[in-house]
């Protein structure tokens, strides 16, 4: 299946990993060149932007917005800094404490705080140097500090909302944890505390109070199928300890004492934080319940499967039999488990580029922005509402006509 990556970098691990069978196929975030125009509206926010513009004019710069999310409650957020001293960053050697970036997104009480930005300052203007080139989109072209949040920075809890149940978010393999806002505010909405995990050294950039920015270490100069699939097999691991580690700060976070239920514990990731979520709910008893979407399996779990609740959403083109990872694991797990495929998605369309980048078809595929957002919103918040609210459905029990986009795979 097409996959590509946020930086060159990362374009050439999924350009190598599409040439073996035995390679992880859409593990690498995404990221490619744009082409073709398109001016999109998504959940009532403007998508500005056409291809041509960004690649052709100078000024003024495109501003994006993101679509509003549809609970009940407003959200707030905070960003935190983590250290965690017990091990020494396995990534920078010379780091004797692992070092995360995280922000915890809930419902909020009243406040005049301004709306969070979706990128801090430093981290936007690297990814606008870095990051945004690798997809075809110039540098200066867009101004990814402009875009804001639904949410209020340290806004307070809305404690009317009761005991919260906690969903950990991972974005794809070199992918800052902002890409994840769109499904992150709407579960926020909806009365889950979300905390979103930043992986220091593998995502393209960081920043950390201060104006600090960490990068991406380089990677290997001779990227092979087996260098690749060594490469994702240790980031997966450093992302498990990365979030068994913020699991177990979450008690210790001030303010969250009496918010945070972490009797009813759900992991949401995207791409490699797909399959990083189905190994968590495997290994951890704390997880209830988790959400793969579209990612392939790397390690153990791909064998051993499941036995919590589990949901796999696939692009169009990700099936089981393309992908043996995802046949392995869908035969090895055991009770809930269910598949959807989202027709006209691609990789990306499981990120806010969906609704950031819609004329990027390569990234997003040719599914309607406000809709791809709509469904994910939909089986998502159904889904955790299911097993960690004990709320009924039959959303994934048999086709339903308001999401004709959405197949139920047997």
């Amino acid at each position: 299946m097409p996959t590509t990556a946020f930086t060159r970098r990362r374009v050439a691990i999924a350009a190598l990993a599409l040439a073996t069978t035995t390679a992880v196929p859409s593990t690498a975030h995404p990221a490619h060149a744009a082409s073709g125009t398109a001016a999109a509206t998504a959940g009532g926010a403007t998508i500005a932007g056409a291809a041509t513009t960004l690649a052709a004019s100078p000024a003024p710069a495109v501003k994006v917005t993101l679509p509003a999310p549809t609970g009940r409650y407003s959200i707030g957020t905070r960003a935190l800094r983590l250290v965690d001293s017990s091990r020494r960053d396995p990534l920078v050697k010379a780091r004797p404490y692992r070092e995360l970036m995280v922000s915890l997104w809930y419902p909020a009480g009243p406040s005049d705080r301004p709306p969070a930005p979706h990128m801090s300052r430093m981290a936007a203007a690297d990814w606008d140097r870095r990051s945004a080139p690798a997809m075809g989109i110039k540098r200066g072209s867009v101004d990814w500090a402009a875009t804001t949040t639904h949410a209020r920075e340290g806004a307070p809890v809305d404690r009317k909302a009761g005991a919260l149940p906690v969903v950990l978010f991972s974005a794809g393999d070199g992918g800052p944890r902002t890409l994840g806002t769109v499904l992150v505010e709407e579960l926020a909405s909806r009365g889950y505390l979300v905390v979103t995990v930043d992986h220091t050294y593998e995502a393209d950039q960081v920043e950390f109070p201060g104006g600090r920015v960490e990068r991406a270490v380089p990677l290997p100069s001779k990227l092979t199928p087996s260098v690749i699939a060594k490469l994702l097999g240790k980031h997966a691991g450093i992302r498990l300890a990365d979030m068994r580690f913020v699991l177990g700060r979450l008690d210790k976070i001030a303010g969250l004492r009496g918010v945070a239920d972490l009797s009813k514990i759900g992991i949401l990731g995207q791409s490699i934080g797909g399959s990083v979520a189905a190994q968590l709910a495997h290994d951890d008893p704390r997880v209830d319940a988790g959400v793969n979407l579209d990612g392939s399996y790397v390690g153990p779990v791909a064998r051993t499967g499941v036995r919590r609740p589990f949901l796999q959403f696939a692009a169009q083109a990700h099936t089981r039999a393309g992908d043996p990872t995802w046949k392995s694991f869908w035969n090895a797990s055991g009770g809930w488990r269910r598949e959807l495929r989202l027709a006209g998605a691609a990789h990306g369309s499981f990120t806010d580029l969906q609704v950031m980048l819609p004329q990027v078809k390569d990234l997003v595929g040719t599914i309607d922005p406000a809709r791809s957002v709509a469904v994910q919103r939909a089986h998502i918040t159904a889904f955790f509402d299911l097993h960690l609210k004990g709320r009924a459905t039959h959303l994934f029990d048999t086709p339903d006509r308001r999401y004709p986009e959405i197949t139920l795979v047997p």
